[in-house]
């Protein structure tokens, strides 16, 4: 075979391995633009969430210490939850900075940042869930409340709770690792062995304890609430029921859409469904989504402010005392007690009257 020919057979034997590679082969799904978009515009919505979360959490905080005194099970669940919110909002701006540049905190400060924010996202949902129970056993069953709904119940299912966010968060902590790759180092979550598996029963973790079961109780709790207030002839009656429809509704849709784009995730991981343009929505999809639930931080604050007639109150005489609520002044000493919120030794309502001024 001449050298001439010898070189030709090369040349269709090279574009030949070149079809078949390029058809059963498929190329890297690049994802530059994600990249690009999360730099652009995570870091200031990461912001604006930690500076609404850290200011009105904050101030339900100094509330129920200043005014309650944390005297109910509700009042401890409420602090619990704004611990929860507070947790997971010191997060943020690590991961602002994550966004707009790469993770230059070390691994210690990585797995424990990981960790906080598992722990604030399932805490902070499992005490919404309590609070649930805690009006449905106030409503619904008000004789059995007045024993069940004590500070001893709530401070130990608090601490039950609490318990069970932290075992959740466990893999977050013990998985998440830095890595360099192509001069640019990462925090992320990064299993060994089994990584698919892994990957799947954490996105099923998340869906599950996130949204399944804290719905499905929330759903049912307040469905048994309406149904009593029904028969109530109460002028705060349609207050509590406005409150109920915001606190779902808005867990609703601050939560699900992260929960459905986690669950396609894992649908990717098992190739189920597949395709690069789908994985680049997807990528797109879980910023969207995942800085929507962080949003949902910011809004207890505000729930009860507008439509807690005992909170707002209790904020407004707490901006008058501290002149603002930035300021730092002598006059805000936790241990001061608001009158009004002083024990009454009879009452002229009756329980389920008594215990809807006190959701309110």
């Amino acid at each position: 075979m001449s050298p001439t020919a010898i070189a030709d057979t090369t040349q269709d034997e090279n574009l030949y391995s070149n079809y078949y590679l390029s058809e059963f082969i498929p190329e890297p799904c690049t994802k530059e633009g994600i990249k690009a978009f999360g730099k652009l515009f995570l870091p200031p919505l990461y912001s604006l969430v930690f500076l609404f979360g850290l200011i009105g959490n904050s101030v339900v905080v100094l509330v129920l210490f200043k005014y309650k005194r944390l005297k109910s099970m509700t009042d401890v669940y409420l602090l619990n939850l704004a611990i929860s919110d507070l947790l997971f909002v010191f997060s943020l701006p690590f991961w602002g900075y994550y966004a707009a540049d790469q993770w230059v905190f070390g691994l210690g400060l990585c797995k424990i940042i990981s960790w906080m924010y598992l722990v604030g996202f399932y805490s902070g949902i499992f005490f919404v869930m309590l609070m649930s129970i805690d009006r449905y056993l106030a409503i619904v069953h008000a004789v059995f409340s007045l024993r069940a709904r004590t500070l001893t119940y709530g401070v130990i299912t608090s601490m039950v709770t609490w318990s069970v966010a932290v075992l959740a968060s466990l893999p977050g902590l013990v998985f998440s690792t830095c890595y360099t790759e192509h001069n640019h180092t990462y925090c992320k979550t990064r299993y060994s062995l089994n990584s698919t598996t892994w990957k799947v029963l954490s996105s099923l973790e998340i869906n599950v304890l996130g949204l399944v079961l804290p719905l499905g109780i929330m759903l049912f709790c307040y469905s048994k609430i309406i149904r009593t207030l029904k028969h109530c002839k109460n002028e705060k009656k349609n207050k509590a029921m406005k409150m109920i429809f915001a606190v779902v509704v808005l867990f609703l849709v601050f939560w699900t859409p992260y929960n459905i784009v986690l669950f396609l995730e894992s649908l990717v991981e098992l190739e189920v469904l597949q395709g690069c343009t789908f994985e680049r929505r997807l990528d797109y999809g879980i910023q969207a989504t995942e800085t929507l639930a962080f949003v949902h931080c910011c809004l207890n604050p505000v729930i009860y402010f507008f439509l807690g007639e005992k909170f707002r109150k209790y904020i407004i005489q707490l901006f008058k005392t501290c002149r603002g609520p930035f300021a730092l002044c002598q006059y805000c000493g936790l241990l001061q007690v608001y009158s009004a919120d002083t024990t009454s030794s009879s009452y002229t309502q009756s329980t389920v009257d008594h215990d809807l001024h006190d959701a309110l």
